[in-house]
């Protein structure tokens, strides 16, 4: 997916599902023509219930409505959460899905992991939230911290044509879908869609990532949640801080999985000796994937700075270049460090310990070369799976979970 910049876009950003569900139903709600939702993960639970209620309202309105879940984050929907949406004309597809072994998920590798949505090609949304009632703060300590945008102008159209071809790769036999018309200028913002996939754009979102870091002159703000990045990542980071560059990095402090934070430290005493700022989050998780540079250029989206995000998974971010939404999302980010992070530290050695020197050695190693050996890591041509009415059941899916298959060779997805 290459495409040029876009000028004349509004790009609001939503924080927590507080501010991202409420936008993204309404939007749903409001669907005259068509929804097109693409998520790593669907639960169901309030928040899975209620998007399942809105796309059986659009469907039912009229409107075409197609859904691609994954096939490890959704694996677990039930079959008459699945029936319900099809008997409504609702067109589900999951990706990649594999029978689990002894109980055990093992299609763990190179996921689709957007979240991308767009509603009759005027609106769009991208960023980190799935569809579970963890991204609101009500779920309790384990809530998670994520961002996401809304969009609306030129990029929606570019983002509606991308996801269109990844939901619908093989010829439609259920009528054209509906032609979304040019949108018009609807703010100040160039945008831009950013994505990974195992075929051409294999590197995009990190590239993009250090050529921003490399030209900043002033700050770098980056709140990830899975921080772990290639080298060359690394080295622009160091490099900006040594230059004068005041560069933050906001990672987890209080992990989701605790390997998360055992893996980023092993980085810590590399990028504070150069200058670096590393805060850990420590309020809740932190699922963010998003960047401030300069008050200027901006990211939110899907991707993680680690090797799975960087090397197998399929990924999507919007870039902003506009100096009032990079202002929002730099006040949302400062009020983290300032009131809801503490400073990360290295804890102290021995100056005869060996240990540390050989880890750091071989983390540097690791991360020099693992876009390389990524490649090498088992691979296949993914499929989706379709759930569609079976003469069985009324209006349900096919019950064994086999659906119908087609292949994703037009969604760059292999």
């Amino acid at each position: 997916m290459s495409t040029p910049w876009r000028s004349g876009n509004r790009a609001r950003l939503l924080e927590n599902g507080e501010e991202y569900f409420p936008a993204v139903f309404k939007a749903i709600r409001s669907a005259r023509h068509e929804v097109i939702v693409e998520t790593f993960i669907v639960f169901e639970d309030k928040v899975g219930l209620e998007l399942h209620a809105a796309l059986i309202e659009a469907a039912r309105r009229g409107a075409r409505v197609d859904v691609l879940v994954d096939g490890f984050g959704s694996s677990d929907l039930t079959p008459a959460f699945k029936a319900s949406l099809a008997e409504a004309g609702v067109r589900l597809r999951s990706f990649d899905p594999a029978a689990r072994i002894l109980g055990i998920r093992t299609n763990v590798l190179r996921r689709m992991h957007r979240k991308l949505i767009v509603v009759d090609g005027v609106v769009a949304f991208a960023g980190g939230i799935n569809f579970s009632a963890d991204h609101l703060n009500d779920y309790g300590p384990e809530a998670k911290q994520d961002y996401a945008v809304e969009l609306e102008g030129p990029i929606v159209q570019d983002i509606h044509h991308y996801v269109t071809a990844a939901i619908r790769p093989s010829p439609d036999r259920d009528g054209p879908a509906p032609v979304p018309v040019p949108s018009p200028p609807a703010g100040p913002a160039e945008a831009l869609l950013v994505v990974r996939d195992n075929d051409r754009h294999r590197d995009d979102i990190e590239r993009h990532y250090r050529a921003a870091i490399r030209s900043a002159r002033s700050q770098v703000i980056i709140a990830n949640a899975y921080f772990f990045p290639g080298y060359r990542l690394l080295r622009q980071l160091r490099r900006a801080a040594r230059r004068g560059v005041d560069v933050h990095l906001i990672l987890q402090g209080e992990p989701d999985m605790p390997i998360v934070k055992t893996a980023a430290e092993l980085l810590y005493e590399p990028l504070q000796r150069d200058g670096v700022h590393v805060h850990e989050y420590c309020k809740r998780p932190l699922h963010g994937k998003v960047a401030v540079i300069d008050g200027y250029w901006s990211t939110v989206g899907s991707s993680n700075l680690d090797p799975l995000s960087l090397a197998l998974n399929l990924e999507a971010n919007v870039i902003v270049r506009d100096r009032d939404f990079a202002e929002c999302l730099r006040g949302r980010l400062q009020y983290l460090i300032d009131h809801e992070c503490r400073p990360a530290r290295v804890p102290p050695r021995s100056r005869w310990s060996f240990w540390p020197q050989l880890r750091s050695a071989v983390v540097f190693h690791f991360l020099r070369h693992f876009s390389t050996w990524a490649d090498y890591l088992p691979r296949h041509a993914p499929k989706l799976q379709v759930a569609r009415p079976s003469p069985l059941l009324r209006g349900g899916p096919d019950i064994g979970g086999r659906g119908e298959v087609e292949s994703m060779e037009g969604a760059r997805g292999r």
